[in-house]
């Protein structure tokens, strides 16, 4: 237990420093004055049947002139702007920017109102979420702001900027808990309950244990969330290393050994005996074992990009508060791991006394570190591989099963049953392996409907693949010049999400139908690098799967964003819900 509370101050003292060093000028988020007061909005009728739009900004603040829309105009209805001052910061990059007010004419229309959006920043530090206000040119002035029109992760923002901390971790804290059952955070499972369950530990000896590996897995995912924010760098990209991947992949094939009898591991005979000295009145596993799997959990089988986590993470890249984001990003932590814990713990109740089936536990556990293994792998395996590794899992497990079926009195029936579908499922799976199956639900689809349909689920040419920001600005300017809507669609090889929405998004007729007059981009940002950290920063992406929506006036509809992966229902909602806002 002393090591996970020398952690916990370490990562809390950590994370002080860094924010101490980066608001050494003793400016605080307290400071910072309401967005509409550092932009105070005005509108003026003209006598020629047009209207001044003008934007009073205190000093200290500015705002971006890409940012900037007029939406309900048509394109050759679109004000004028004035040149800005040229500025690069952490945000946008290369900028225009207007400090002091700014004044845009809009020339007489038939519009009765349009939907005016901007977003500004301070010096010190803070950027404001996109503001919008519905505004009417009949003279009735600025009106009021209008209806929440926020992206989920811009809305998570707002509310970090406004709630207090408590309210801020409470929302974390819930986020968290849904996040637990999301596909990239069921590996955790196997891992916790291979530390409680698995080592036969009491009730109370297996809290323990599953608090110190949740403790230590939101440590160490908030601090890389941390560094990653104030650095820019691509938390995912950092991780996703094929060496580490498959490093840990080893350790959990590795771990799974001891329970199918292969070995016990064991430490060498003089430590043992220490360590069996020093703690031969507890029973159950290590804390220290734990909370070292707690890291390697954080490190790999953390959540995957989602709203909360883009949020978080754009929240201290923004204002810079370290502690702050990082004590929200630990209580996500806490959330994601809270299930987890009582799985494990309270499940553990009901389990009968020990005996032989003990032993049966342990086979279970063991097929369990290897499914948390494959999932590891997954970014670093083609589609007909991972179909040919779970179908051999499969045949592995249906032996196992055949054998306990002989072993046992009770339930052969059933145990023979199952067994024989795993194993006549697991040799399918293989076979459509060798064919180049990528469905695991349809292994043996390559056999019976020739090259149509083995390509029936993937995504067709008409999207424009590239790794470098100086594709990405001349597509834009074409599809601008065009009139043209624009999806771009950050991907990147080692990302399990964009593989899934590969298919059944944008591999959906429906789909692809309503994106027939779309260009569609694809930044590949697999490789970390100034090439790939420009891709995010332009648009302050944290991860991918993200997917923008830039309107025929080159203006990103940032209420529309994808922040994480969607189905083809969500994603055409989210398409016909931008046409109607335009």
């Amino acid at each position: 237990m002393r090591a996970i509370v020398f952690l916990l101050v370490s990562c809390v003292w950590l994370l002080q420093t860094a924010n101490a060093s980066l608001f050494s000028s003793g400016a605080g988020q307290e400071d910072f004055l309401p967005v509409d007061q550092a932009f105070e909005l005005h509108i003026e009728p003209q006598d020629d049947g047009g209207t001044l739009v003008r934007w009073d900004i205190a000093p200290g603040y500015y705002l971006y002139q890409e940012r900037l829309s007029f939406g309900g105009l048509d394109p050759e209805q679109q004000p004028t702007l004035p040149p800005g001052e040229p500025y690069t910061d952490e945000f946008f990059g290369d900028s225009q920017i207007y400090r002091g007010s700014l004044e845009v004419l809009i020339p007489q229309t038939d519009a009765g109102a349009i939907e005016l959006g901007w977003q500004g920043c301070a010096d010190a530090g803070l950027c404001y979420p996109p503001q919008s206000r519905q505004v009417s040119l009949d003279g009735a002035g600025p009106g009021a702001p209008a209806e929440a029109v926020q992206a989920d992760d811009e809305a998570l923002v707002s509310g970090l900027q406004q709630q207090t901390l408590a309210v801020s971790l409470l929302i974390f804290f819930g986020l968290g808990l849904l996040l637990a059952f999301a596909p990239c955070s069921l590996p955790m499972l196997p891992i916790l309950a291979g530390i409680v369950v698995g080592s036969g530990a009491t009730p109370r000896r297996g809290f323990a244990l599953a608090i110190a590996y949740v403790v230590s897995m939101a440590l160490v995912y908030a601090a890389l969330g941390v560094v990653a924010a104030l650095l820019g760098a691509n938390l995912q990209g950092v991780l996703m290393q094929p060496w580490l991947i498959a490093s840990f992949a080893g350790l959990f094939i590795l771990l799974s050994l001891p329970m199918f009898g292969f070995f016990e591991l064991q430490l060498p005979a003089g430590l043992r005996d220490r360590l069996e000295n020093a703690g031969r009145k507890r029973k159950g596993g290590s804390l220290t074992g734990a909370s070292v799997l707690g890291v390697l959990s954080g490190l790999l089988v953390g959540p995957c990009m989602t709203a909360p986590l883009a949020a978080a993470l754009l929240y201290i890249a923004q204002s810079g508060n370290a502690v702050h984001g990082g004590l929200v990003l630990f209580v996500l932590g806490l959330g994601i791991g809270t299930p987890l814990v009582l799985l494990v713990t309270l499940g553990n109740r009901f389990l009968p006394k020990p005996g032989a089936w003990m032993d049966r536990v342990k086979v279970s556990f063991g097929f369990l570190f290897l499914i948390a293994a494959l999932y590891v792998l997954r970014p670093l395996l083609s589609d007909a591989l991972w179909v040919g590794l779970w179908g051999a899992l499969l045949v592995v497990v249906a032996s196992g099963l055949l054998q306990l079926a002989r072993q046992q009195q009770k339930h052969q029936a059933l145990s023979k049953a199952v067994a024989s579908l795993a194993g006549i499922w697991g040799v399918a799976m293989l076979l459509g392996a060798a064919g180049g199956a990528h469905d695991p639900f349809r292994p043996l689809a390559v056999f019976t409907g020739g090259v149509a349909t083995v390509q029936a689920g993937e995504v067709k040419d008409g999207y424009v693949g590239f790794s470098e920001p100086a594709v990405l600005d001349s597509e834009l300017a074409a599809a601008k010049a065009a009139g043209q809507w624009v999806l771009v669609d950050y991907y990147a090889d080692w990302c399990v999400s964009c593989k899934v929405m590969e298919k059944e998004v944008f591999g959906n007729a429906e789909v692809q139908a309503a994106l027939e007059n779309v260009r569609i981009l694809r930044p590949d940002v697999t490789v970390t690098n100034a090439a790939s950290r420009e891709l995010l920063s332009r648009y302050k992406v944290m991860g991918p799967p993200t997917l923008l929506w830039i309107g025929p006036d080159g203006v990103e509809r940032r209420s529309q964003r994808i922040t994480g992966e969607v189905d083809a229902k969500q994603f055409l909602s989210n398409w016909n819900t931008t046409m109607e806002r335009g």
